[in-house]
């Protein structure tokens, strides 16, 4: 197994490993050592991965994401989360609850983050009426299906009662007028809510600006991180490197990171864009 180790400005060392994450997890990380881990395996959708066979059978699938569960729950802290983005594709919308229920041998389900990809909106509000149509999306040409343009995040822990920092990533109230009355409006935020709206940079090239076929945007992971707790997070762990969106954001916010990735080119561009983001 290679490891990689980057030291940014802001002090916090990202270790990258190239290797398989289930023998890397059980040597490199001690019992309850993680503070948080968001992470995106694969979906077993068919998603078309340099190395990895994304074609197995549903129960092979589900059965080797309960060898990594319990692996996972073992160098997880009582007190962490575990932030998993699973998609699915309208053919087989079942993916995200049947992995959801695998999960549910090992850990509690404590929150459901609906990670919003694209998004129109229209409405009639305080006389005024507004359209918004943003974001990015797949389009699907069928009779039978409509586009899919959100995935889910689970949000699991061992106890199902981990403290969050919720106005980490609070939004402002549309209504200031009457918030200063109450304690709980005195910062002017109210709790985001489980529907996020992140959308991936427009990019030029799909290949080159974004040459990993199911990556989550680094902001994405960032707001995990933040809604966890970023004063009591001392170790952010990815298992499924992709090209270290979860690395990035560990770093902005000056967080020690570990990740593994089996794939060379993934790899390599994790630890290019890792690197790229100091100077």
């Amino acid at each position: 197994m290679h490891l990689v180790e980057v030291k940014a400005k802001n002090f916090s060392t990202s270790k990258l490993f190239l290797g398989d994450c289930f023998p890397g997890m059980k040597k490199y990380l001690a019992e309850d050592s993680v503070d948080v881990v968001v992470t995106s395996p694969p979906y077993n959708i068919g998603v078309a991965y340099n190395k990895y066979d994304d074609t197995i059978s549903r129960e092979e699938y589900l059965a080797w994401l309960g060898r990594w569960a319990a692996i996972v729950k073992k160098i997880l802290k009582d007190d962490g989360s575990l932030f998993l983005n699973i998609g699915s594709k309208p053919s087989d919308p079942w993916v995200p609850f049947e992995v959801a229920l695998e999960m549910r041998k090992y850990f509690k389900l404590q929150n459901v983050i609906h990670w919003v990809k694209s998004i129109y909106i229209e409405q009639e509000s305080y006389g005024e009426k507004t359209s918004l149509n943003v974001g990015h999306y797949k389009p699907i040409n069928s009779k039978r299906f409509i586009n899919d343009t959100h995935e889910h995040v689970f949000h699991l822990t061992k106890t199902g009662n981990v403290a969050l920092d919720r106005l980490a990533i609070g939004v402002p109230y549309k209504d200031q007028t009457n918030i200063a009355r109450w304690g709980g409006g005195k910062k002017g935020l109210r709790c985001r809510g489980n529907s996020w709206y992140v959308p991936y940079k427009t990019i030029a090239n799909r290949l080159r600006d974004r040459p990993h076929p199911a990556s989550y945007p680094a902001e994405l992971a960032k707001m995990c991180i933040q809604l966890h707790g970023v004063k009591k997070t001392k170790l952010v762990l990815d298992p499924f490197l992709g090209i270290g969106n979860t690395a990035v954001a560990s770093k902005t916010l000056g967080i020690d990171f570990i990740g593994f990735e089996i794939d060379k080119v993934y790899f390599a561009e994790a630890l290019r864009i890792l690197k790229a983001g100091d100077r």
